[in-house]
């Protein structure tokens, strides 16, 4: 016997809500979201951390305004306080975004810009963690998958600069794959978009004079353009003397990241060593021969440079010696900030100079517990006086996985110079 018709009819509307149901919950999953968890409590006063080693982390903080440390997840940009906290705790403020993934971060006084994989532009206010702007920006094409600590996105954005034009206007630049923007960092008005060649062009990093170096070989041999990042007119295209055809660029004397640079390296690939040069605010760079050595940085008009065991400062126009240390061993710069050159000895001590006199400001062991020092650097990031370094297993490579490559699940170091 079949089942009566009212019976019929409550089973079909049952299976129909059901599918109903479902449907709405794939469309709560699936469709795209985002989620603002903004600050509950007052944004913090900036510490004043004894000088030393502060903690360890399992990612890599980027810290903000002396007072907060960001860090970046797969689809996630999160903060937490204080800066000088021994670990990571709940979080301040976080942003999410779904199903785009975080491609970049970038901070510049309370604002922190977010960058991701639809080319999405967004910019939170670092004080409480409310969108400040959304902007369209070119689509970032083609970014390598970041290791766990996440270093990578907040120490290095990939495309993602800050400068500031000729008026102080603070500018922040986009470049992907075909496209390149301009940005007003106060409200993420456009300023201006380039439509560029693929493949063969790629963005290395913003001047201290307002501009955008590129390098371009889509015509011929490799050549440098700088472009104004307030108008996204270029100003010129220059070619080193002499250059390899396959140009390398290397940024120096940057004050964040790729950021802001006040000089550059010219190499082939390959090459250990190349020639170094200081970019003006007008004209052509200018040679500098001191900083042609791969293990030299530079701060303003002061070069640092390790050579067998001693470490010099000099002029960076000149070449003059201006102060020598050579009674720190074997050392590599770990990393430079504005003020601060940051060395780590082989007994894996942290000592911090200042570039203009040599004088010591710090000086400490990079070492927490029982960690010990039975590891290598990774990347390293210094910003305020804060130094974050990962720590990696002594024979660690590249194509490790994270489990062989790290030393720990903690791998990060904090210290306060």
């Amino acid at each position: 016997m079949g089942k009566p018709a009212g019976r019929r009819i409550v089973v079909a509307v049952v299976a129909v809500l059901a599918v109903a149901a479902a449907a709405a919950v794939i469309l709560r999953v699936l469709a795209p979201a985002e989620v603002e968890t903004v600050a509950r409590g007052a944004y913090p006063a900036a510490p004043t951390p004894p000088v030393g080693v502060i903690g360890r982390l399992p990612v890599a903080p980027l810290v903000v305004d002396g007072r907060l440390r960001v860090y970046a997840g797969a689809r996630q940009v999160y903060a937490d306080q204080p800066v000088s906290g021994k670990h990571r705790v709940t979080p301040f403020w976080s942003y999410r975004r779904w199903p785009a993934k975080l491609v970049g971060v970038l901070a510049e006084g309370t604002t922190v810009v977010s960058r991701w994989s639809d080319g999405k532009l967004v910019a939170l206010d670092a004080r409480t963690g409310r969108v400040a702007w959304r902007a369209d920006g070119p689509e970032p094409g083609d970014v390598p998958k970041p290791r766990r600590t996440h270093a990578a996105t907040v120490w290095d954005p990939a495309g993602l600069h800050v400068t500031r034009a000729a008026d102080g206007r603070a500018v922040l630049v986009a470049a992907g794959p075909g496209a390149v923007g301009g940005y007003a960092l106060a409200d993420g008005r456009r300023l201006w978009r380039a439509e560029v060649a693929r493949g063969c062009r790629a963005d290395v990093g913003t001047t201290a004079a307002g501009e955008l170096l590129g390098v371009d070989s889509c015509a011929g041999p490799a050549t440098i353009e700088f472009r104004d990042a307030a108008t996204g007119a270029v100003r010129t295209r220059w070619r080193p003397p002499d250059a390899p055809e396959q140009l390398v660029v290397t940024p120096l004397g940057c004050r964040d990241g790729h950021s802001a640079c006040r000089g550059l390296r010219t190499s082939g690939r390959g090459d250990e060593t190349g020639r170094g040069w200081l970019v003006p605010g007008a004209g052509d760079p200018v040679a500098a021969a001191v900083l042609d050595g791969p293990d030299t940085e530079l701060d303003g008009e002061h070069a640092v440079v390790i050579a067998g065991g001693v470490v010099t400062g000099r002029s960076a126009r000149t070449g003059a010696e201006l102060w020598r240390r050579a009674d720190l061993g074997p050392v590599r710069i770990l990393a430079v900030e504005p003020g601060r050159v940051h060395l780590l000895t082989e007994a894996r001590e942290l000592v911090t100079v200042d570039p203009t006199t040599g004088a010591e400001r710090s000086r400490f062991a990079l070492d927490i517990g029982r960690d010990g020092i039975g590891w290598q650097p990774g990347r390293a990031h210094a910003a305020g006086g804060y130094v974050a370094v990962e720590r990696l297993r002594e024979r660690a490579r590249p194509d490790d996985d994270d489990q062989g490559y790290f030393l720990m699940a903690e791998p990060v170091l904090l210290a306060a110079t």
